[in-house]
């Protein structure tokens, strides 16, 4: 929500939740020039050009990286989890210069409890 109050001299912009004393004490003040604008409309993110841009460019290392970020992972305790192996092969998977095989694929899929599609090329 933001409240809005334009006067000659005086503009005020509050952003965020505003309490209803705040609010009385505004139209009190400023009458018929106090003017509320409820600007939090919910959106689906899912269905925005930004999501499906966003996610069409990822590759199987963004993910790995995404969600090992997400646990708080180094590449080093990831790579632990995967087998022991080193933590120059998940920064090359991340990168992309290391193909992800099908059994790589879902061992990650398992750590991360997700689908495997994500892991695979395209």
């Amino acid at each position: 929500m933001q409240a809005v109050v334009k006067t000659p001299h005086t503009e005020i912009i509050i952003k965020g939740m505003i309490s209803d004393i705040v609010l009385s004490v505004l139209q009190k003040e400023y009458g018929n020039d106090f003017e509320i604008i409820d600007d939090e409309i919910p959106v689906n993110i899912f269905a925005t050009d930004w999501y499906k841009t966003t996610k069409s460019n990822m590759k199987p290392g963004d993910y790995i990286r995404a969600y090992r970020g997400k646990k708080g992972w180094t590449q080093e305790e990831l790579g632990g989890r995967l087998g022991g192996i080193p933590k120059q092969h998940v920064s090359n998977m991340e990168r992309g210069t290391r193909h992800i095989s099908l059994k790589m694929a879902q061992k990650l899929a398992g750590i991360f409890d997700i689908g495997i599609n994500q892991f695979l090329h395209n």
